[in-house]
């Protein structure tokens, strides 16, 4: 399993590392064994891709579902594909908001996933920038997209069938990261997310 950050009996966040599995973000779950049949996945970016990209977001208030978004993890889901987020969080490093507000947005995103019988994954994010403002941040990183370290580590974790697998993103660095991984990658243009990819998960 990816450790991403501890919960402690108290409640409090202590981040480990910047990324998320979906199994590890509630103390109260347990960490089910992953069944090792190769599947293909869907690698979704998060902002402007599965929610409306507002600029550094992490209030849970402002977050806004892209049309059909739901309804395309779920379609993802229900084809046998592993659903896995990908994001940029320069945020962090910028000291705009903290690691601990990701994971809080992040378990947010998943219980109104599961209230619709969709789930993802595994979230990954990157909260480093080479000119962040946080030093213990600022720093370039290898899963920083364009380059493909989140999209390796999760190759390299879960039993990921890459030959029918893609990635979804709406800017160049989504679809360059996906190339340096070795996989497809697909530009969403706005509107209806469920539509664009049912097509894909179709083909893929």
């Amino acid at each position: 399993m990816i450790l991403a950050h501890a919960i402690s009996r108290s409640g409090g966040f202590a981040p480990i590392r910047d990324s998320q599995t979906r199994a590890e973000m509630s103390q109260d779950r347990q960490s089910p064994a992953i069944d090792q049949t190769l599947r293909p996945a869907v690698f979704f970016d998060r902002d402007g891709v599965l929610n409306v990209d507002t600029d550094y977001l992490f209030e849970i208030d402002k977050f806004v579902w892209i049309d059909g978004a739901i309804e395309a993890i779920k379609a993802a889901n229900e084809a046998g594909y592993f659903a896995f987020v990908i994001t940029n969080q320069s945020g962090v490093a910028r000291g705009i908001y903290e690691e601990a507000d990701i994971h809080r947005l992040h378990n947010w995103m998943a219980r109104e996933l599961e209230a619709q019988g969709a789930r993802i994954d595994a979230f990954e994010y990157c909260p480093f920038h080479p000119e962040g403002s946080i030093e213990r941040y600022r720093r370039v990183s290898e899963r920083r997209k364009p380059q493909p370290g989140m999209i390796i580590d999760l190759l390299n974790k879960f039993p990921v069938d890459a030959s029918r697998s893609f990635v979804v993103g709406d800017n160049p660095s989504d679809i360059e990261a996906a190339r340096a991984a070795g996989l497809p990658g697909h530009a969403f243009p706005g509107g209806n997310l469920r539509d664009f990819i049912l097509p894909l998960l179709v083909n893929g």
